[in-house]
């Protein structure tokens, strides 16, 4: 949604995810004995969604917003800069450090159907990821707020013209990736329970990859991105080797970089000089 907007790689996207999954921890933490984990569960989504949220919007406002004009090299290292930003800043906080520390398990157990298990963390990443695609693409095409998002990333000039708040519509957009990487962040740390200040950068990166596999601008292309590099992956780490897993995602990034810049459901939109 952001590249799609601003044009703009947000390398410190994988960053907040890893906020988030901070946030989902302490609160966990803090609700460890209640002995509800669901209740415990859903209020660490939305005390993280909540805060990245207005992580997002600040960012936004005080790092991208001064450089929406300038050349795109600058926006570019101000993205690198905000990443490091936000890793050594939580690497300094007396409450997190610089240590791993394990995410509390909250839902244990696993469905087992015949010769085929499936854990049941595993089941609400499956879940909860599905329903926020789904609300995300009515959001997107359905609503008014949607569809100032796609007129502003069509032409943010003429959607100011026609009256649209641009200023409004991106800090909205920033906000919304942010929530949705709070969610991932929580998500990720429950199917793989360790956490550190560094853990949102290669999430981050192949986030990205499976957006431009996907094909940009389109949530579904995304998902279908995801699912595509996941079973890559596992195919790589139980066939080959593990060591070659992340090597496996930017090849593929390489050839349909190379083979079909738009991505699976992407469009060719061709631009006049």
């Amino acid at each position: 949604m952001v590249y799609g907007i601003v044009m703009l790689i947000n390398f410190a996207h994988g960053d907040i995810l890893m906020v988030g999954a901070y946030a989902g921890y302490f609160i966990l933490t803090a609700l460890a004995a209640s002995g509800m984990p669901y209740l415990a569960l859903a209020l660490a989504f939305a005390g993280s969604m909540i805060l990245c949220g207005f992580l997002g919007i600040i960012i936004e406002k005080f790092a991208y917003r001064p450089l929406r004009n300038a050349p795109r090299l600058n926006s570019l290292i101000t993205a690198i800069a905000v990443s490091l930003i936000l890793q050594n800043g939580m690497r300094v906080l007396p409450f997190v450090g610089p240590n791993p520390r394990p995410f509390p398990g909250v839902i244990e157990g696993k469905l087992s159907l015949g010769t085929f298990s499936i854990s049941y963390i595993q089941l609400i990443v499956i879940c909860i990821s599905a329903l926020l695609m789904i609300l995300l693409t009515i959001l997107i095409n359905y609503t008014k707020t949607g569809k100032a998002m796609r007129a502003v990333s069509f032409d943010m000039q003429a959607a100011s013209l026609m009256g649209i708040s641009v200023n409004r519509t991106i800090s909205f957009t920033f906000a919304l990736g942010s929530v949705l990487a709070a969610a991932g962040g929580i998500l990720y740390a429950s199917a793989y329970p360790q956490i550190d200040p560094v853990m949102g950068s290669m999430p981050g990166l192949k986030a990205f990859v499976a957006a431009v596999l996907g094909g940009i601008g389109s949530v579904p292309g995304a998902m279908l991105g995801g699912f595509i590099l996941g079973i890559a992956e596992t195919l790589t780490k139980g066939y080959i080797n593990s060591q070659y897993a992340d090597a496996i995602s930017f090849s593929i990034l390489i050839i349909i970089l190379l083979i079909k810049p738009s991505g699976l459901l992407g469009k060719n939109i061709r631009v006049k000089v």
